[in-house]
């Protein structure tokens, strides 16, 4: 048992940052400062809100999501680590891993010099995760709360030998209308068509969703911009420590056949995500270290 009073007088921050039991009694950490607000779920060290000040939710949640232990949150920021997508070996094994359906420990909460808030959460090897995956490890989430929102999975290696993981930080974006918006910065990059199984190149300067698309833009560490006409507000998705950015839309047919989605779910977001994996998985010695950043917020840069 979380107890959320214990968290508040060991981590909270007067006024910036507290601690409650919301969905379903799963606690959540509760940011407010001068640049934004901010939620974020000790199960899964999961993001679910983010709104800079001034601004609607950047993020979106899925109304008909499961907050219970045993289920992973749709929407907001899940966290896909130690691999991604479905296990290779065994289907039994969780879609996208484990971290998200465990409970991270807060390791510190403070302010920055720049009035940003700062979050730590992790997650360390047990019985229960070797269930799972065998190696030792230590994963680190970092959450900077500010006019932008930077979270960061990093891993190191706590085992006698070398390891290789996938991950990805798997947003969830809030749109007006999928056919209001168009993603800019893929253009000349290959991509895995994950529904064709087939490899292409972006040709055209703006992607454009009309049906279900699985994307995942190798090689590229280029930000991109979600412009969505109808909101009047450009998304800049940043990144560092990924090769990979994957693009998701499940569509019509797929969307209602996902429990935890409404049937017209797929219609008002877009997932835009920071990934390792395909042909780059991460690979770490011993006692080595590596992070996988994503960087949101309202892009401003003038439109000449």
């Amino acid at each position: 048992m979380i107890d959320t009073d214990e968290l508040d007088d060991k981590f909270g921050i007067e006024g910036e940052v507290g601690f409650a039991e919301l969905e379903e009694d799963l606690v959540f950490i509760m940011v407010s400062n001068k640049h934004a607000d901010a939620e974020i779920c000790l199960y899964g060290a999961h993001v679910t809100s983010f709104k800079p000040r001034g601004n609607m939710d950047l993020l979106w949640m899925s109304p008909e999501s499961s907050f219970e232990e045993g289920k992973p949150i749709r929407g907001g920021i899940p966290v896909c680590f130690p691999w991604f997508g479905p296990h290779k070996t065994d289907s039994d094994k969780p879609q996208h891993g484990f971290a998200r359906l465990m409970y991270w420990d807060v390791v510190s909460t403070s302010t920055n010099s720049s009035a940003e808030t700062v979050i730590k959460l992790q997650l360390k090897s047990s019985e229960e995760t070797k269930a799972y995956w065998p190696h030792d490890f230590v994963a680190e989430m970092t959450f900077v709360v500010g006019k932008k929102l930077t979270v960061t999975l990093k891993v190191t290696n706590t085992s006698a030998e070398p390891f290789n993981y996938t991950c990805a930080l798997h947003t969830y974006y809030g749109l007006s209308a999928i056919e209001n918006i168009s993603i800019e910065g893929l253009q000349g990059v290959t991509y895995y068509n994950q529904l064709t199984g087939e490899n292409g190149v972006q040709e055209e300067e703006k992607l454009e969703i009309t049906e279900a698309l699985t994307h995942h833009y190798l090689n590229t560490e280029t930000p991109v911009i979600i412009d969505d006409s109808a909101f009047r507000r450009r998304i800049k998705v940043d990144k560092t420590g990924s090769k990979v950015t994957t693009v998701w839309n499940p569509g019509a047919e797929a969307c209602a056949n996902i429990g935890d989605l409404p049937d017209d779910g797929y219609e008002t977001f877009v997932c835009v995500e920071a990934t390792n994996a395909f042909d780059y998985p991460i690979s770490i010695a011993p006692g080595e270290s590596f992070a996988t950043s994503a960087i949101i917020g309202i892009d401003d840069t003038p439109i000449f």
